[in-house]
């Protein structure tokens, strides 16, 4: 999200600005573009490009938080089996302490 709001800015910048280079790759200038239709078609290009990088970036995240989640339940599972094992080592170490050493 904070990428589009800095991509967004960028592009305000660049046509306040009326830069003459091309900022961001994928961007054109459609500030210099003679005619109603050409202009429309580059402000059409932009936000086709826009609405392409929104859904790559929105992809990547679900997998990485796809990821992130497979990788929680592992840890769980982790945990739980030491859990496990601690509960056994405690009640074998409490029962080996109840044992009282015989007197001889």
């Amino acid at each position: 999200m904070l990428k589009i709001a800095t991509l967004c800015c960028c592009i305000i910048a660049a046509g306040i600005d009326l830069a003459h280079a091309q900022d961001i790759a994928g961007i054109e200038d459609c500030t210099k573009t003679q005619g109603l239709d050409k202009r429309t078609g580059c402000f059409q290009s932009n936000i086709n490009f826009l609405q392409q990088l929104v859904t790559k970036n929105s992809l990547d995240t679900q997998q990485r938080l796809g990821a992130a989640i497979n990788e929680l339940i592992a840890l769980k599972s982790i945990v739980t089996s030491l859990q496990t094992r601690v509960n056994e080592l405690q009640a074998a170490q409490k029962a080996a302490g109840d044992k009282k050493p015989e007197a001889k």
